[in-house]
This record gives structure tokens, C-alpha cells and sequence, in this order.
């Protein structure tokens, strides 16, 4: 049976942190993950356009097996700056990997793609995201907004407006799996042109309005090129996210969990995983639960994975807000009709 965690959110997985900063004029913005301690991690990357950092590290074949933050970015590859910030913000602290008598803290990141959103993006020389990496560092705590904040401000969707998401799984065992993600998909998350979440069959009570699915299903359910057509009009794309668990796993273990995760996006959003989408989960373990997974714990933990995934991937289009020069409206317009 799985139930959500205290605050439905990553950070009810034990040793993490989360910081939101944004531009409301920019319409864009930056979250950090900050670990407390060394995290186990891995990453796979489904989208065709991805834009990220340090994913090669992650290969569990590679030496550095643990991140000190993780990084999800609006502003395209300009975004990739935000790192960086991140990065000095745990310095810092004294976080990092030790090598010769050095700190470097190991900060892997993926942006999206959200430029022509109407937000104004004449920054001048340098792009503000290594900034607003570091004020979110430092900003990281357990709670956190989800909707139009940090790296989902400006986010879109097909249609509707994009967000920031999260969500927690408690499984049976008190394991713990969360997910965060920044929803801007070529792709619709509802169904048709409903107020209906394709996640909906994975939803804990009313976490994102209790619609449940339609009933009847409406004639544009599989509709795809209309919608795909308004989403590449705005020129945006890309859902990025974390799937973080409390269990003891190691980096080929991150690794799966990140693949598991994946099905989430296929769960929430139609069409996932596009040409032109650079659709990226990083697989955190925080070793915090030392409850040992046999096989069946771990198909339930790479259930959670997928199922939570889809939920946060739900929550951040239901709780984006209205704000001036919008390209699309809030998911609550389709309340409206």
C-alpha cells in the first residue's frame, strides 16, 4: 500500500534539501537539490535534445560515485551557469569530493528549454542563472513551493501551463521514494482538452483535483499534432526531474531507479520522450533506511519510482499559477468551461 510522505514532497526522503529562486519578469528560474551528506547517483537521459552536466560522472563505471546537489534549470543552455553558483554555495559549506587537499563539489544539472515564453531574456553579457543557482542553494530546505516556482516558472506544456513538481512515496517497508521535476513537455498531461490528468490513476486523494479519469473517454484523448503544434509554436520543451529514495543503493542501483522513473513520464505525459525533447531524470539513494531490498522490495521501489514520478509530473501543471504575458493558461482554466 503506498501512502505520500509528511509533505508530499522530495524532501520527505531523509538528507535532502531544496531551494527555489525565480524571475518573474524572466519567467524563468533555478532549483537546487542540496545532499547533507555524499548521495548516491545516476542518471539516464531519454529525451533526443538534452542539455546537461556531469553526466558522464554518473556512469556507474566511473570513479565518483556520490553528488554533493543536483541542479534543474530553465534558460536553455545558458541555464547550465546555474551549476556553477551551486556549486560555489557548497564550497562554502565544505561540501564536496576531496581530492590533493581540494573541495570540489560535485554538481551534475539539466536544463529546459524555455526561452520564447514571453519572459524578457535581455540579460546583457552574462545570463543571471550561476546567481540564482547560488541564492537557491542557499535557500534549500525541507519545504519548498511547486507550481510556477523555481525551475518551473516559466514552464509550458501542450496547451497548458508547465510547473514545478513533487511527491513522496512511503512504501510498506518505510522506504522512502521522491520525485521532483520541472514539467515544460512538448507533450499534454491531460487528457484531451479535459481538466483530466493522464496520471490520474496513480493520484493519493485529491493531491491534484480527484478528477479521477473521464467517462467516457473524450473523441481527442490520443489527439497529438495539434497539440504538439501549438508547443512547438513556443519553441519550449524538456521535463527534467530527480527520483531520490532513502534506501541503500549504488550507482548501478541509481541508475535503474532513474529508468523506473522514466515510466513515469510516459504514465503523465503524451507524447514523453520526443526528438525534441531532452527529457532527463537523475536517480538519487541517500542511504538514510537501511532496511534491506530483495527483489520483490525493489520492484516495489521501482513501482513507487514510476508512480510517484507521474504524480509530481501532475502536481506541478495543477498548482501553476496566472501571471502576466503568459503564453498559455493555468491548468485551473479548464475548471472554467
Amino acid at each position: 500500500m503506498f501512502r505520500p510522505g509528511p509533505r508530499n514532497l522530495i524532501t520527505d526522503v531523509a538528507g535532502l534539501l531544496v531551494g527555489n529562486v525565480h524571475d518573474e519578469k524572466l519567467k524563468s528560474g533555478v532549483t537546487a537539490v542540496v545532499c547533507e551528506e555524499p548521495a548516491v547517483a545516476g542518471v539516464e537521459v531519454l529525451g533526443g535534445a538534452p542539455g546537461t552536466r556531469e553526466t558522464d560522472l554518473l556512469d556507474p563505471h566511473n570513479t565518483v560515485h556520490a553528488v554533493n546537489g543536483l541542479v534543474l534549470a530553465g534558460g536553455s543552455a545558458f541555464g547550465l551557469d546555474a551549476a556553477s553558483g551551486v556549486q560555489a554555495a557548497l564550497r562554502e559549506k565544505g561540501f564536496g569530493f576531496g581530492i590533493a587537499g581540494f573541495c570540489v563539489p560535485i554538481v551534475p544539472a539539466a536544463i529546459l528549454f524555455d526561452l520564447p515564453n514571453g519572459g524578457d531574456k535581455d540579460w546583457g553579457r552574462f545570463p543571471p542563472y550561476r546567481e540564482m543557482g547560488y541564492e537557491a542553494a542557499q535557500a534549500a530546505g525541507a519545504d519548498f513551493a511547486i507550481g510556477s516556482a523555481g525551475a518551473g516558472c516559466g514552464a509550458l506544456t501542450a496547451g497548458l501551463k508547465g510547473g514545478l513538481g513533487s511527491a513522496s512515496t512511503v512504501l510498506d517497508s518505510g522506504v522512502t521514494v521522491g520525485a521532483l521535476v520541472a514539467v515544460n513537455a512538448v507533450g499534454s498531461v491531460t487528457i484531451g482538452r479535459s481538466a483530466h490528468f493522464r496520471a490520474a490513476p496513480f493520484e493519493i486523494g485529491e493531491e491534484f483535483g480527484g478528477l479521477g479519469l473521464p467517462s467516457p473517454m473524450p473523441d481527442d484523448a490520443a489527439e497529438v499534432i495539434v497539440k504538439t503544434r501549438e508547443m512547438l509554436k513556443s519553441g519550449a520543451n524538456t521535463t527534467i526531474g530527480v527520483i531520490a529514495t532513502d534506501a541503500a543503493l549504488d550507482k548501478a542501483g541509481a541508475k535503474r531507479l532513474a529508468i523506473a522513473a522514466h515510466d513515469g513520464f510516459a504514465r503523465a505525459i503524451w507524447p514523453a520522450h520526443t526528438a525534441i525533447d531532452g527529457d532527463v531524470v537523475f536517480g538519487v539513494a541517500t542511504g538514510r533506511n537501511e532496511t534491506p531490498l530483495d527483489m520483490e522490495g525493489l520492484i516495489d521501489l521501482h513501482a513507487a519510482a514510476a508512480a510517484t514520478m507521474a504524480r509530481a509530473i501532475a502536481r506541478g501543471v495543477y498548482a501553476a499559477s496566472a501571471a502576466e504575458g503568459d503564453l498559455f493558461p493555468p491548468w485551473s482554466s479548464r475548471l472554467e468551461r
